[in-house]
């Protein structure tokens, strides 16, 4: 479990592509630190798996499926990306319960400065678009962020200076891929609610 609050903005040094998967060594020597084989570290909003780790960078194996749901089958040598560790018990819950597990991609319609802050719209696929509400949370690239508007087919984010440095947010043009993940809160509701609800609650 995560919550959306980037602790490091790494960089992808070395891409592996396999038949049907492909394999990433990325350095990010905060979230390495005291890491072990096995352990999960988000990248982009996606939860992967330590497989080998040292001086500073670790390797990550991402499978067909996750390629497919996410835009990590972009990412080249050099790409910049946001890193996050799993939250551990106890801590503060900074942003809002983020699982790494990707529902979809969007792309960034456009984006508005402003003297403090920057507004970044976002296309939204339609079988998201029930899930987004104003004011409501939804993560961008792992970032844990609050929407500003919610259309039909985009959302928008105020982005203040903070994020703007310190994730890739700030670098992200228009045209840009972004991965999504939605209130799984939001999901469950649906799910208890819907034509099956008396069944869930044998």
């Amino acid at each position: 479990m995560f919550t959306g609050i980037v602790e490091e903005l790494g960089e992808v040094t070395a891409v592996e592509r396999l038949a049907d998967a492909s394999r990433f060594r990325l350095r990010g020597p905060l979230v390495t630190e005291g890491a072990k084989h096995g352990d999960s570290i988000a990248v982009n909003g996606v939860c992967l798996t330590v497989v080998e780790f040292g001086n500073g960078e670790f390797t990550a194996d991402v499978m067909a499926e996750t390629l497919l749901r996410s835009s990590l089958g972009a990412l080249e040598v050099g790409s910049r990306v946001n890193l996050e560790r799993p939250m551990a018990v106890g801590d503060r819950l900074g942003g809002h319960i983020v699982q790494g597990h990707v529902d979809g991609t969007g792309s960034i319609l456009d984006r508005t400065p402003s003297e403090n802050w920057e507004i970044v719209r976002i296309a939204l696929p339609a079988h998201l678009s029930r899930y987004v509400v104003e004011k409501g949370s939804i993560t961008v690239d792992g970032v844990s962020l609050t929407v500003v508007e919610a259309a039909d087919d985009w959302f928008s984010i105020s982005l203040i200076p903070t994020t703007l440095a310190l994730t890739t947010l700030g670098i992200k043009r228009s045209g840009d891929p972004v991965n999504l993940e939605v209130d799984v809160i939001a999901k469950y509701v649906e799910r208890l609610l819907g034509p099956n609800a008396r069944e869930n609650v044998k």
